[in-house]
């Protein structure tokens, strides 16, 4: 057994390689989609597809493991979401809540097209089968404030 491969096995969070290259370069205002499985996805864009089966894995799921790792400072959500997708739409606020950012409804017909700006750096592409669950992040500065040195 190879002991040097123990050495760089990550412990906790993120595993998969693609995902956390992905996020390691983002940006301040930076897009990522988070995907429901069937959003169109952006040509010419980097795609992380997570997706294996309907509802595997959860966008929520996908969206917390981000979201503890990744500055978020404005979250995009289809209006629509509200009215089709209520109780999706709660559990999407809660998850929402530990960020502190913003959230802006834009209707989901904007949402596709926010998707194909030039701002989108990737998008993440997960099982979820919830109407109007996609989300578009845009990434914040984990710091502020004069030095403190």
């Amino acid at each position: 057994m190879r002991m040097e491969a123990y050495k760089t096995m990550l412990k906790q969070g993120i595993l998969h390689p693609q995902l956390l290259r992905v996020l390691g370069e983002t940006g301040h205002m930076d897009h990522l989609m988070i995907s429901d499985s069937g959003m169109p996805q952006p040509l010419g864009k980097e795609r992380v597809d997570l997706a294996i089966l309907p509802q595997l894995p959860r966008l929520l799921d996908v969206l917390s493991a981000v979201t503890d790792v990744l500055s978020v400072e404005k979250v995009f959500v289809a209006e629509e979401v509200k009215t089709v997708s209520p109780r999706y739409h709660s559990k999407l606020l809660k998850a929402l809540k530990p960020t502190g950012a913003e959230i802006v409804y834009i209707p989901h017909a904007r949402l596709k097209e926010l998707s194909n700006g030039p701002t989108l750096r990737a998008s993440v592409r997960t099982g979820e089968c919830t109407s109007y669950s996609t989300v578009i992040l845009q990434a914040g500065v984990p710091y502020g404030g004069d030095d403190l040195t």
